[in-house]
């Protein structure tokens, strides 16, 4: 039997950076936390954004914190159609030829060259975990879902450091096609 972790879909969302949460939001403004999220640290805030692409407009898109040191958008691949956008499939933090976007707040709008990407599926773990596990930083493992549609994620990234806690990250798109839920397990398939 495989190592389990708990799924955590993640839906739309945004990372801001400190200057531009100031020009959506206001001079000093600070992000307001509304949910403590899994990962150490990271929140889920009261602010939203609107997100226009080049065909249409997704209203109030959550913001998470803290502020980040460069604004990224994260889109299922359904959401980023919808708008006329074909973002690559990418790990966090990696911008370099995404898309950019619109992003509008409550006190002005940021035009972003790149930052509109799809989230690579991933594992977050702590280095303890990693090791209970039997896997270390940016390895890649299959994933086996459970349920009535059970199904097997290939080429799942995993992000182990002291700043991670088990969870297993997909979209809305992926978590929907297997008919999974946040909360429940998957199991890690280490790769020969």
């Amino acid at each position: 039997m495989g190592y389990k972790v708990e799924i955590g879909i993640s839906n739309k969302h945004v990372h801001l950076s400190g200057a531009d949460i100031e020009t959506l939001f206001g001079k000093g403004h600070k992000l307001t936390p509304v949910k403590d999220l899994k990962q150490p640290g990271q929140f889920a805030s009261d602010e939203k954004v609107d997100v226009t692409g080049p065909k249409g407009t997704i209203r109030g898109v959550r913001v998470l914190g803290p502020a980040r040191k460069e604004t990224q958008v994260e889109l299922a691949m359904t959401d980023a159609r919808g708008i006329g956008l074909a973002p690559p499939i990418r790990e966090s933090g990696q911008l370099d030829g995404s898309p950019g976007v619109t992003l509008t707040g409550s006190a002005g709008t940021v035009e972003l060259d790149k930052g509109a990407i799809i989230a690579l599926r991933h594992i977050h773990l702590s280095e303890a975990q990693a090791v209970e596990a039997g896997v270390k930083d940016k390895d890649v493992v299959d994933v086996n879902t459970f349920g009535t549609r059970p199904v097997v994620f290939k080429d799942v990234l995993v992000r182990a450091g002291a700043m991670y806690e088990r969870e297993f990250h997909v979209d809305t798109d992926e978590g929907n096609a297997a008919g999974i839920d946040n909360g429940e397990f998957v199991e890690i398939v280490v790769k020969d």
